[in-house]
């Protein structure tokens, strides 16, 4: 944590989002996060929408040939994105400890903008080279994401990283759905302005423009210098070491995990809930969205009440919130029954996220920062990515109403379970 002297002095005097607002170098970073997370997003349509533009990859080895359907392209495009976050995501970590976040954030965010300034050039016979785009792009994911979480506590106090972790948590996972629902109508209205290159133009702006709010954002950082070696192995060996060593830490992660694998599994579950309340399947974002504004109004609400809660259970309070939610979405057949269920859903889910990773980020030395959330990026893109596979399988084996209240049941259990062997440490730092 940086220390107080260096952030100015009027902040001190305003408390949560007004304080926030007067921070410049606050407000930058959170912009950048705004436009980077929806470049992020909005590129994963775009890679739906370019297919058509590519013939079905053929492949040939003396008589054997395959070709490779368009579903069979989206799935190695999903494939290409997600092995770098299961693979490196340790190793991103460790890099971001030993170099300037601020450098981090702006490369990052720059040569993923400029990758696809050069799509349109890619020809019918060149998907290969689009997955290796893919592919690059998660690769600079990985490491922009721990550098953003470690660069949180250099421009703001610690008074505040409340609120400052309310604001990137819900625009973080409120990107998932506004990308997703903006997506389409803006290319439909920039492919009127540029047919041929628009789409790509537009995302690579995002990026872009991502790289220089968070490249120019007043960010004072103290790192250690008297060693510049790069020792991987042994970096993630004491990171390892570090996480079970700190069990506030590791347990903390262990919650994110939680959550962040039960939103995964809601966004692929609204999709078979949207059949009982009567809505078409590419509708699902009215069950999801609702979720975004319940965050919005949680961090507001935890944001007013400040110090009064204060040692309060809130992950427990969040994680029965969100399986009470779960199992009454299992008796829902209406959209106005299941909206309001949904943004109590976004309720409970901030009621763990923010107060676990700013319990992380409080306690985590600035040497350590990288790599604890190195592994938590490691750990989250895991928790996230089984359920997507999980929960289609399991609900046509079992059915929608059978998973619902069995990942109910799950939540429950895991958050009173995590909370009782944490309670005597967890309570005190929260």
């Amino acid at each position: 944590m940086i220390p107080d002297e260096h952030f100015p002095k009027a902040q001190s005097s305003d408390n949560g989002f007004i304080g926030l607002m007067k921070n410049r170098s606050f407000l930058q970073l959170w912009v950048g996060q705004v436009f980077s997370q929806l470049a992020d997003k909005i590129f994963l349509t775009l890679q739906v929408a370019l297919l058509t533009k590519f013939a079905p990859l053929q492949l040939e080895w003396g008589t054997w040939s395959w070709k490779m359907a368009q579903s069979e392209q989206l799935l190695s495009l999903l494939i290409a994105s997600t092995i770098p976050a299961i693979l490196i995501g340790s190793a991103a970590g460790i890099f971001v400890d030993r170099h300037n976040k601020k450098s981090v954030l702006f490369h990052c965010n720059l040569w993923r903008g400029v990758m696809l300034i050069f799509l349109p050039l890619l020809t019918s016979n060149m998907f290969a080279v689009m997955i290796g785009v893919v592919l690059f792009e998660s690769i600079l994911t990985q490491f922009f994401a721990p550098a953003e979480q470690s660069a949180i506590p250099l421009v703001v106090r610690r008074e505040h990283l409340v609120s400052a972790n309310s604001l990137f948590a819900t625009t973080m996972i409120g990107s998932i759905v506004v990308g997703h629902a903006i997506g389409a109508p803006l290319f439909d209205l920039i492919t009127q302005v540029s047919p041929s290159s628009g789409r790509e133009l537009l995302v690579a702006a995002l990026y872009i423009v991502a790289a220089l709010l968070m490249g120019f954002t007043p960010m004072k950082e103290i790192r250690e210098t008297k060693d510049h070696a790069i020792h991987p192995w042994s970096d993630f060996k004491a990171g390892l070491a570090y996480l079970k060593q700190s069990r506030l830490i590791s347990n903390a992660m262990v919650q994110l995990m939680l959550i962040y694998a039960v939103f995964a599994a809601l966004t692929v579950l609204s999709i078979e809930l949207t059949q009982l309340i009567g809505l078409r399947a590419e509708q699902f974002g009215f069950l999801v969205a609702p979720a975004g504004a319940g965050m919005i109004m949680g961090a507001a609400l935890m944001n007013v009440l400040g110090d009064r809660i204060h040692r309060k259970p809130l992950p427990l309070a969040g994680f029965l919130i969100v399986a009470a939610v779960l199992g009454l979405f299992t008796q829902v057949h209406s959209l106005s029954a299941a909206m309001p269920l949904s943004a109590l859903f976004g309720m409970g889910a901030i009621l763990i996220v923010v107060p676990m990773q700013t319990l992380i980020q409080q306690e985590t030395p600035a040497s350590m920062r990288g790599k604890v959330f190195g592994f938590q990026n490691n750990v989250i893109n895991i928790a996230v990515s089984l359920p997507l596979v999980m929960a289609e399988v399991l609900t046509k084996e079992f059915g929608l109403q059978a998973v619902m209240f069995g990942t109910a049941c799950i939540v429950a259990v895991a958050g009173v379970w995590t909370w009782r062997v944490s309670r005597r440490f967890l309570q005190d730092a929260i």
